[in-house]
């Protein structure tokens, strides 16, 4: 009989454990599920997205986005919008490159063509093995998400850092045609 209580207090006490190490398990996979910011104030580098915009909305949405206006939403709240900026670690949060995420903030317009390519933000390592060459982000300009963004294809790799290239294309892909199978039809994605 003693043996029956000692083994049902061990039982308790196991299962006791389970939950603990259960719910610190989900804590910590929600903690690495927020999101990953970097800059409260992207908005200098809107024109540099698109500098011919008129307007842009809040943040929001999901996935998050501002949306771009070429008229000025204020005035004409009908107003379509031109396209999206959004910053590719809201979308891809889970694609890294060799020492993390790289955070690009990205402008697309709706026929799914990117405008332009801000790196926001990378913790990469600094020169030949990096991103930092303004070529890298410049040969995604006006890129069509139908593109296959490959290095060593379309991308041409302007730094050893192998790694750290395929991460960064990926992150540009997969997020830009996140954003439009999100907002946008096929026929509106330019062939």
């Amino acid at each position: 009989m003693l043996g029956e209580v000692h083994g049902g207090v061990c039982l308790k006490r196991f299962g006791v454990l389970i939950l603990l190490f259960s719910t610190a398990g989900i804590v910590t996979l929600a903690a690495q599920t927020k999101r990953i910011f970097t800059n409260p104030r992207p908005e200098p580098h809107f024109k540099t997205l698109f500098p011919n915009a008129a307007g842009f909305s809040a943040f929001g949405g999901t996935p998050l986005h501002y949306k771009v206006y070429g008229e000025d939403p204020k005035a004409n709240p009908a107003a379509p919008p031109i396209g999206f900026i959004f910053w590719t670690t809201d979308v891809v949060p889970n694609e890294r490159a060799y020492h993390g995420p790289i955070h690009f903030l990205v402008g697309m317009d709706v026929r799914g063509v990117i405008q332009n390519v801000v790196v926001d933000y990378n913790s990469e390592p600094y020169g030949y093995f990096s991103i930092d060459p303004p070529q890298f982000v410049a040969q995604f300009k006006n890129k069509s998400i139908r593109d296959q963004f490959r290095v060593g294809g379309d991308i041409a790799a302007v730094s050893r850092a192998s790694i750290t290239m395929n991460g960064a294309a990926r992150a540009l892909r997969d997020s830009s045609r996140t954003i439009a199978k999100t907002f946008l039809t096929p026929d509106q994605i330019k062939q």
